[in-house]
């Protein structure tokens, strides 16, 4: 868990580097994800690390907590927005230090867990290995909507095999989440890590695969790139509808973006 969790702390630092620097006004910027700001982007992942750290030492006023915030909400949109409404009105700086301040008492608790100890959350408990892997990627990918907004190209980093195998782990969920019946056949994944590894899952599934870089197939599965603006390879009919269908994250049914929305890099 030591290890794990050092690896989060690694894509905070990443992500930090990027938004550290940022003028008044880029932290304004429109970023591709629903038209969020820099500056919400940065709201959505300090709230949510803040009760992740509040759900790892208080379960139970976590518990009291949610359902404060729930307490008559009638849409996502609306919760979201009720979330980042008070951070929204401190300063860069001050965001930054209450963001990196909860993050770092987060992984202080976690650390101390055992990779199969549960942890309460919005939707079913998760293991403590499972919740940083989740913390890892959505960190990840709202850090990929800013490097969108600021047109900068990220270096992959091994940590994507993290994100790859909660890619792979929720193929099931990504239809059941949608209310359509779980495939019977599963897809094989063979992906290139950034260093120039192989990672493999589903080994010997060849009428269904996917093959391609690691950052191209967390992308997809994070809904931040549509499958034909990525070098992916789709075989078979499944492949490609789960590649349409991909979704690593909690909560509603969505969809990512459009194909044609990013140049292929």
């Amino acid at each position: 868990m030591k290890n794990l969790c050092n690896e989060l702390a690694q894509e905070h630092a990443a992500l930090d580097e990027i938004v550290k620097d940022l003028s008044a006004s880029k932290w304004d910027m429109i970023t591709p994800f629903d038209d969020w700001t820099i500056r919400q982007e940065i709201c959505h992942l300090a709230y949510f690390d803040d009760k992740a750290r509040l759900a790892t030492i208080d379960p139970d006023g976590f518990q009291t907590d949610m359902m404060e915030s729930l307490t008559g909400i009638t849409s996502v949109d609306e919760f979201l927005a009720n979330t980042t409404k008070e951070l929204m009105k401190l300063s860069p700086n001050a965001l930054m230090a209450f963001w990196i301040d909860e993050r770092t008492k987060m992984i202080n608790a976690i650390e101390t867990l055992a990779p199969g100890d549960k942890i309460v959350w919005y939707g079913p408990p998760m293991t403590a290995e499972s919740f940083v892997i989740a913390r890892m990627m959505e960190t990840w990918a709202h850090g990929q909507d800013i490097a969108d907004a600021l047109n900068i190209k990220r270096t992959p980093t091994e940590r994507l095999k993290h994100i790859a195998h909660l890619g792979v782990k929720t193929f099931g969920w990504s239809y059941k989440n949608r209310g359509l019946e779980k495939p019977s056949e599963t897809v094989g994944v063979e992906l290139k890590s950034p260093s120039g590894e192989t990672w493999m899952w589903n080994q010997g599934q060849t009428k269904n695969s996917i093959t391609g870089s690691a950052e191209d197939f967390c992308l997809v599965v994070s809904q931040r790139r549509h499958i034909d603006d990525t070098r992916l390879v789709a075989i078979g009919p499944i492949a490609r509808e789960w590649m349409t269908l991909a979704q690593a994250f909690a909560g509603p049914a969505e969809n990512g973006p459009a194909a044609g929305k990013f140049k292929i890099t």
